[in-house]
């Protein structure tokens, strides 16, 4: 049974830092996309960020450029965002997301949800004013 479990998340105040993992099992996923999003209260799930299988490429949501940072260990099957400089308005749940096909590594991964096959089940991400 595949699984992605995050954690990491917390309170922090507006311009402290926290950095989310995803751990993997039940597959690898080295070949394979993975990403962030989260759904803040009262609002649609959204994209955060994503990289690909061998770290060539990564996109981000224009709110989180320059503040946030994706990054990945194949080895470990894991996926982290750091993330830095937080905004009241980064409270959210934080998913992770693992796309089922395998893609080249200088493609752009996808910010689509229906592009992602595998979920996890959210950490919560709290930041004060």
């Amino acid at each position: 049974q595949v699984q992605l479990v995050e954690s990491g998340g917390g309170l922090e105040q507006a311009g402290g830092s926290l950095k989310l993992s995803c751990a993997a099992s039940g597959r690898t996923f080295s070949s394979n996309a993975m990403g962030w999003f989260r759904r803040a209260p009262g609002k649609e799930r959204e994209f955060v960020a994503a990289v690909s299988w061998n770290s060539g490429s990564t996109h981000y949501t224009d709110s989180v450029k320059g503040r946030f940072t994706i990054s990945r260990d194949n080895a470990k099957n894991t996926v982290y965002l750091q993330m830095n400089n937080l905004k009241p308005e980064d409270t959210a749940v934080y998913y992770c997301a693992a796309d089922g096909t395998v893609a080249p590594g200088f493609v752009r991964p996808s910010a689509l949800r229906s592009a992602y096959d595998y979920w996890g089940r959210g950490t919560q991400v709290t930041v004060s004013s």
